[in-house]
């Protein structure tokens, strides 16, 4: 299905499809994203392996999960972020932190809280933060131009948010909170780190 982001009601299409374990591809504050939401308390989805699939990327490149609002990392990660990076949200800024799954294990996790409110609203709606990364298969360019990720992508994806082209897009700045408190620059993207 494809739905225009100005529709009144696009960000509960998204929703719909998103709480059903659908890939989509939905407009960022960046560039195109393709989404699914993140397994959580009450379904268990696996969407990061069907965005793999679509892409063809490596399963140990994670995936950059956006959240609604910049006081949601808390829940993830007992990482203290400096305020200088918290302030920078929402917008174009991708943290890594680290998180502890069951058993006490611990992994790191990409989090962004992205600039566009529709977006936000979407994710909030959703009750569990959404996995995001570029609309390409791996190794290839960005696609910035609806129509050819409609052409290229229509039929691997469940849902398509028109918001017409993003030419010139430039993907977030990654940071790292590293195990001593330090932050390291992973990749300078639009925001200056």
């Amino acid at each position: 299905m494809i739905c225009r982001k100005c529709d009144k009601e696009s960000v509960q299409i998204a929703v719909d499809y998103l709480r059903r374990g659908k890939i989509a591809v939905l407009p960022t504050d960046t560039v195109y994203g393709f989404s699914g939401i993140v397994d959580g308390r009450h379904f268990s989805y696996n969407t990061d392996k069907k965005i793999f699939e679509i892409k063809g990327r490596a399963e140990n490149k994670p995936l950059i999960q956006l959240i609604s609002s910049p006081d949601q990392l808390k829940k993830y990660t007992r990482d203290v972020v400096p305020e200088s990076l918290l302030e920078k949200w929402p917008g174009p800024l991708t943290i890594i932190v680290h998180t502890y799954k069951k058993g006490g294990d611990v992994e790191t996790t990409a989090f962004r809280c992205p600039g566009d409110e529709w977006l936000r609203e979407v994710i909030e709606r959703c009750g569990e933060p959404i996995y995001s990364t570029s609309v390409n298969r791996s190794g290839s360019p960005v696609l910035d131009n609806i129509r050819e990720i409609k052409e290229e992508f229509g039929n691997a994806v469940s849902l398509i948010v028109d918001d017409g082209d993003k030419k010139g897009g430039v993907p977030s700045t990654i940071v790292k909170i590293e195990v001593d408190g330090s932050v390291a620059v992973v990749r300078q993207g639009a925001i200056t780190v």
